[in-house]
């Protein structure tokens, strides 16, 4: 089956690409490679962490706000399904250019819903965020829970995608499934979360900067896990659907940056700061929705994370 990835040469894309290519699909990667973090690392998830797969996919340098280029792409390829995983990413990036988020997340998924319904797509599938649930007080976050109030453009233009996820669904019966993913983490992963940031700063003897004084608790997600639960969606027509795709534990960050410095071998020196505009301080995710289809998280921040710093150690020859 072929499946168009956006973001395909991001972290999650190229992941999800490596898994499907291993039992025989089909990916059409689509990436505009930009410079929200060093392009090299994307283009090393090309061609260095996808070395062995050359030919079992293609690659299409694009923006999803072009939609005459998405048109080429879609007349050629002819996908059956869509992964969306093409974003601005960050929470506090928003803040500082909230029109290119919305230009983006919102105009580029249109384009793609757009698309999706013209070439007959089967399913549709989208990255959502944790972070459409704001402040909420209620532990652990279900889809159910009211999503109304984000406190940052990123997650209003995650918002957004769900809501005009569901008017093509209603209109146009296109099956769309969209995941609220958890703090997803891992080899290859991106270099503004806070795993690469306190490892990159803990080998170099830099302080990190610890926010709400460190009195903050995530649903780490291996990169295995939220590929695993991922393609659980492709393969899954739902009329309409949202979904969180997270880790089955909560954990400290303190407990996160502990492991960091097993893993590493050093002690971090911490900066402790007061929480960070549009930030929350928990975020944990009620899974049983994409349980019941069979998906569940396998992996423990003690081996994610040694896994990633042992691929930082080669990457970077730390």
């Amino acid at each position: 089956m072929k499946i168009l990835i956006t973001g395909g040469a991001g972290f999650i894309g190229s992941a999800t690409a490596k898994a499907l290519m291993d039992r025989g699909d089909t990916p059409i990667l689509v990436d505009n490679f930009n410079d929200y973090y060093d392009p090299k690392l994307k283009r090393d998830r090309i061609s260095k962490f996808l070395k062995d797969y050359k030919g079992k996919f293609r690659l299409y340098k694009g923006d999803i706000r072009d939609a005459k280029f998405l048109d080429r792409v879609f007349k050629k390829e002819r996908p059956q399904k869509v992964l969306n995983l093409a974003a601005m990413a960050g929470v506090r990036s928003s803040l500082l250019d909230p029109r290119l988020y919305a230009d983006v997340n919102v105009m580029g998924f249109i384009n793609l819903l757009e698309m999706a319904v013209k070439y007959k797509v089967k399913n549709f599938v989208y990255a959502s965020s944790s972070s459409v649930y704001g402040n909420n007080t209620k532990v652990p976050f279900a889809e159910t829970d009211p999503v109304d109030t984000p406190i940052s453009p990123y997650a209003a233009s995650k918002k957004a995608n769900e809501l005009i996820a569901h008017v093509y669904s209603h209109i146009y019966g296109l099956p769309t499934t969209g995941l609220r993913y958890f703090t997803v983490y891992g080899p290859w992963g991106r270099p503004d979360m806070a795993l690469f940031l306190f490892t990159s700063a803990t080998f170099e003897g830099r302080p990190i900067d610890v926010y709400n004084k460190g009195k903050m608790s995530r649903n780490f997600t291996y990169i295995d896990d939220i590929v695993s639960g991922t393609i659980v969606a492709l393969d899954t027509l739902q009329p309409y659907a949202v979904m969180n795709i997270g880790g089955d534990k909560e954990e400290t960050l303190m407990r996160f940056i502990e492991v960091i410095e097993e893993c590493v071998g050093k002690k971090a020196k911490k900066r402790m700061l007061p929480i960070q505009p549009g930030d929350v301080p928990s975020t944990v995710a009620d899974i049983r929705k994409l349980r019941k289809l069979g998906w569940k998280p396998t992996t423990r921040i003690e081996q994610g994370i040694k896994n990633f710093v042992d691929w930082y150690r080669t990457y970077y020859k730390a």
